[in-house]
């Protein structure tokens, strides 16, 4: 029997594909659980306007990311921390507190997006790049002062 897989199933198939499968196993365990349905014409129709649906979905998201990326160049985001004499700060600069500059800037950044090849501890002005899409990345600039 064919099946249309509705979730990823490891040594079957991923979310999509159709399988074949024995009648029984399909019938007593697949169908029931909801890990697929028999593939007729109609679900393999609606699964094909879901996945382009899904499709359209990730294009505008990535369109919207890019004219972020564009507002984002031109961004500096200012920190001021606790230091020492020598400018070593007291703790270090995280990603939360550089979303938390961007977001007082006007933009809406999560946390998770800004990638920090390791915290930021000195007084001084840093490159940190942004990873907004899988194929969108932004760079902005952030300038610790001591307070």
């Amino acid at each position: 029997m064919k099946i249309l897989l509705q979730k990823d199933v490891r040594g079957m198939g991923r979310k999509g594909e159709v399988v074949e499968v024995k009648d029984g196993y399909a019938r007593n365990f697949v169908i029931p659980n909801g890990i697929g349905v028999e593939a007729t014409g109609g679900a393999l129709k609606q699964s094909q306007n879901e996945k382009q649906a899904e499709d359209r979905r990730k294009e505008r998201e990535q369109v919207e990311m890019e004219a972020l990326a564009a507002k984002l160049k031109s961004a500096t985001v200012s920190l001021k921390h606790k230091a020492g004499e020598e400018g070593r700060l007291f703790g270090s600069v995280t990603s939360h507190e550089v979303a938390e500059g961007l977001q007082a800037l006007g933009f809406q950044v999560d946390k998770k997006k800004v990638s920090l090849d390791e915290p930021i501890r000195h007084v001084g002005r840093y490159q940190v790049h942004l990873k907004l899409h899988a194929k969108v990345t932004a760079e902005i600039t952030v300038v610790v002062d001591k307070l």
